[in-house]
């Protein structure tokens, strides 16, 4: 099922494409509460400090986590800000794994990274996957988050 958003149905003005509601610095700062208040996150996250980037369109934003906290985000990153790996894909493909109860293969990035052809792992994979029970956790927590 697809997000509700993707509706073709919606008025134009409601369709995140163009309203750019995933991403946007309304939702990562929701994001960003969300991920900071998970205990999970608090618990398994001690080592997890890394940058790394998401891509949607022309829309390119980069997580800092230290010690499992998302302590900022840069928007609209330009050469000189760092990160060690990112994640690229489409609107269509991230609305699929944010939807509310996605479809086979958008239900986690892992499998979307062996399945899903337009979902993309840039840069130093190693650092990705040293961290990807964290990583993983900080993922699933911002599905949480309302688009």
């Amino acid at each position: 099922m697809l997000h509700p958003s993707l509706d073709p149905s919606l008025p134009p003005s409601q369709h995140p494409a163009n309203s750019q509601a995933l991403f946007s610095d309304d939702w990562l700062a929701r994001a960003r509460a969300c991920v900071n208040a998970d205990a999970e996150l608090q618990l398994i996250g001690a080592w997890f400090t890394t940058a790394f980037s998401v891509t949607s369109g022309d829309r390119r934003v980069i997580l800092r986590f230290e010690r499992g906290q998302l302590v900022g985000v840069v928007p609209s990153p330009r050469l000189d800000v760092r990160c060690a790996f990112g994640f690229r894909a489409s609107l269509e493909i991230w609305t699929r794994f944010f939807a509310t109860n996605p479809e086979p293969l958008y239900h986690d990035f892992f499998a979307m990274l062996m399945r899903v052809p337009g979902f993309v792992l840039e840069g130093d994979t190693l650092v990705a996957m040293q961290n990807a029970r964290a990583l993983h956790r900080a993922m699933n927590v911002m599905r949480s988050v309302e688009p």
